[in-house]
């Protein structure tokens, strides 16, 4: 595809989900692609697959809440494939719950993941963007960080973050920003929900309404292909008959 073959994408949150299926999808396209997570099982499965497939992977355990993970992270991009071109920022955690729950050690875990990842990678990528006045950074938000959606309190509250954060990154730059604002989507972020009342009412939302990762790496790929002078700042997806 247009803009694709070569190009060098970061990826966290990359062992399971959209950072997975996006994966798969940037390669196939032609992309050099860089693994972020941390199972380490899970990246090498991934990278494994995606050289069989004729692609070029290289995968680095990365907490995303650790600064020198993320600089180790774009440090890996160069030395294996000599640049970086994008970065997609898509490390998440949703374990939500009305905030009379007062599960503060989980809202501590979304601030850290959710908002201080995202600071995290767009530090450890700026410098070489900015030196070579060109870059893309891609970054998941919600349609949480559209609305506010009762008992998601601090979930919303760092996905708006997100949103603030992006658009703030691109104005008057030569670097390209995407948010990407997912609904109900096939992932593990239901997974993670610890609180009971919440948890069984996102598993029933998600069985009824999920669509695949893939829909969601159809969007990346979308935005990524565009010429360098076209910023796509935007785009929100979405299952066509879930409520959101």
């Amino acid at each position: 595809m247009q803009n694709i073959q070569d190009k060098v994408v970061i990826i966290t949150g990359a062992s399971s989900g959209i950072g997975e299926a996006t994966a798969y999808k940037l390669a196939a396209a032609g992309a050099k692609i860089v693994l972020g997570a941390r199972r380490e099982d899970k990246l090498k499965a991934i990278a494994d697959k995606i050289a069989q497939n004729g692609g070029e992977a290289a995968y680095r355990v990365t907490d995303v809440v650790k600064a020198e993970d993320n600089q180790a992270l774009v440090q890996l991009a160069k030395d294996r494939f000599g640049k970086v071109d994008a970065i997609f920022l898509n490390a998440g955690l949703m374990p939500s719950s009305p905030l009379s729950a007062l599960e503060t050690g989980n809202w501590n875990a979304m601030v850290d993941v959710n908002i201080k990842g995202v600071l995290n990678g767009i530090a450890a990528v700026l410098p070489t963007f900015e030196a070579q006045k060109s870059g893309h950074v891609l970054s998941t938000s919600s349609v949480a960080g559209l609305k506010v959606y009762a008992g998601a309190a601090v979930y919303c509250g760092t996905k708006w973050a997100v949103k603030a954060i992006m658009e703030s990154a691109q104005a008057g730059t030569h670097i390209r920003t995407t948010t990407l604002y997912p609904a109900a989507v096939q992932s593990e972020l239901v997974a993670g929900i610890t609180n009971e009342q919440a948890s069984k009412g996102y598993r029933e939302l998600y069985d009824t309404y999920e669509i695949p990762a893939d829909r969601v790496a159809n969007a990346v790929l979308f935005a990524l292909s565009q010429p360098e002078d076209t910023d796509i700042s935007e785009i929100t997806i979405g299952p066509t008959t879930q409520p959101w």
